[in-house]
């Protein structure tokens, strides 16, 4: 991740024929103000260190002692330690150095006691897969991020745990939608639910799914590693993206339901 938004921008400065600093400030006008904390990983590229070079010299990227480099690009012509781990040249260090402990400063955010707490949610919430905003308990949620309804359906009643999406409907849902599916109340015409009338005989089926990612369809748009597309119209879904882990469930064969427009 690290490698490509540090490639990305050196793009961004041959592209616009500008410093990499200028490029730099352009990309971080393109992504939305809080997520602008991501521009600090950059901040120390020059023209004579590739990628590579900066996330290893971030500490972004690490090489474990007796394996091979991990690089995108070709290796990179520096000095290794005594030890035989890769390290940044000299003068990239000062100012990487400075930056990073910036960037590592947010990255430790979870340690202030006020905040602890909701990272503690956040983390029980990603590690058991279950919608960060659920007032009624019952795994469903009305908000759409953070394994909400675009990975399970929305609630329509948040405040009653037993309402919520594909239930077995309630009594035929004569008199409130139980299931979520919009279906509810009596025809007055022959006094038979719509429920029953619509929906009789169409059991409910489940569908168990293996690999989160690939089910959810992952996609990384294009428009974001592409210079010649970028323009702040193109990070305009990145809080949603990253809330929902970069998967778009909503599009998905398996989970979706919207008509996928991004392939």
């Amino acid at each position: 991740g690290c490698v490509l938004v540090v490639s990305v921008i050196e793009q961004l400065a041959q592209w616009h024929n500008s410093t990499v600093k200028a490029a730099m400030e352009r990309l971080c006008d393109y992504i939305p103000g809080k997520y602008q904390i991501m521009c600090h990983v950059s901040c120390c590229i020059d023209r004579e260190m590739n990628a590579d070079v900066v996330c290893h010299s971030l500490r972004l990227c690490k090489q474990d002692p007796g394996q091979p480099l991990c690089h995108l690009y070709s290796p990179p012509k520096v000095k290794k330690h005594s030890s035989g781990l890769f390290h940044a040249p000299a003068h990239a260090r000062p100012t990487c150095q400075i930056r990073l402990k910036s960037f590592m400063g947010f990255s430790s955010v979870c340690a202030f006691p006020l905040l602890a707490n909701l990272c503690e949610k956040i983390k029980y919430v990603l590690r058991n897969k279950l919608p960060f905003e659920d007032f009624d308990g019952d795994k469903f949620s009305t908000f759409p991020t953070l394994r909400g309804y675009h990975w399970r359906g929305r609630d329509c009643n948040d405040k009653n745990t037993t309402v919520y999406p594909g239930r077995r409907p309630d009594n035929w849902d004569a008199t409130s939608d139980s299931n979520c599916n919009g279906i509810w109340g009596v025809d007055p015409k022959d006094g038979i639910p719509y429920e029953e009338k619509f929906c009789k005989g169409a059991d409910s089926k489940g569908v168990v799914l293996f690999g989160d990612s690939a089910g959810a369809h992952f996609h990384i748009p294009p428009e974001w590693m592409t210079v010649t597309q970028m323009s702040a119209k193109s990070f305009a879904n990145l809080p949603m993206a990253f809330s929902d882990e970069l998967d778009w469930p909503q599009f998905s064969e398996i989970t979706g339901f919207l008509n996928s427009t991004i392939g």
